[in-house]
């Protein structure tokens, strides 16, 4: 199957070019332990996927009884970057992938993430990815407002001098997708059988076009 031709590709990057996410939840559950609030694996998964702790605050502060301090986002911060440095690996098959999207499309392709900046750019060089997206790298702390509001793929493309409506989007989240939806932009979902990623089912019935497993495919999917 292929997709439409696109001018750009905006990628997510939490779970779509970094599995990141296992580690940044393993960080957040055993933190929220400590603070009160005991959750396992999955569950902190399924509370937190493609989500900014600092935007679950109200939750937090029910289940933990305890006020969500600027120092405890802090020290969430460092233990997530120590964690980060000494354990993150890019998705298999991501490099290549985005070397093979990245000569296809000029040049044209973005990372639009959820995160702080300097997590999206410690992740990238440490995955050698940071070639690809040098000066193309969009946080959603630095817009109006984070996913799944519109606003860090309608900067991205942007900044792309691209019309979002001709943008192709990969993510790995409801609330990413929402996100791309809103945009203008087509999502293509990406959803392997490893845990932190939303399920095929979910990322469709939001508003994905196609889902795939294998980022092996994907450069094939965009022409």
């Amino acid at each position: 199957m292929t997709l439409l031709k696109f001018d750009a590709v905006l990628f997510d990057c939490d779970g779509v070019l970094v599995d990141s996410e296992p580690i940044t939840n393993g960080v957040l559950r055993d933190m929220l332990e400590e603070s009160g609030w005991k959750l396992s694996s999955a569950e902190c998964m399924r509370i937190f996927i493609g989500k900014a702790v600092k935007d679950e605050r109200a939750q937090i502060e029910a289940n933990t009884g305890r006020p969500l301090t600027e120092d405890w986002m802090l020290r969430f911060r460092e233990r997530r970057n120590e964690g980060l440095v000494r354990e993150l690996k890019a998705i298999r098959g991501a490099v290549d992938a985005v070397a093979k999207i990245h000569a296809l499309h000029q040049g044209r392709i973005a990372c639009a993430s959820g995160a702080d900046r300097f997590k999206v750019e410690l992740q990238l060089q440490k995955c050698g990815l940071m070639p690809y997206f040098k000066g193309n790298i969009f946080s959603g702390h630095e817009q109006p407002r984070s996913k799944p509001a519109p606003d860090v793929y309608l900067a991205a493309a942007a900044a792309l001098g691209v019309d979002p409506k001709r943008c192709a989007v990969v993510e790995d989240t409801v609330t990413g997708v929402t996100a791309g939806v809103a945009a203008g932009a087509t999502v293509i979902g990406y959803s392997p059988p490893e845990l932190g990623h939303d399920a095929p089912r979910a990322l469709l019935a939001t508003g994905a076009v196609h889902v795939f497993t294998d980022m092996a495919d994907l450069p094939a999917l965009l022409g």
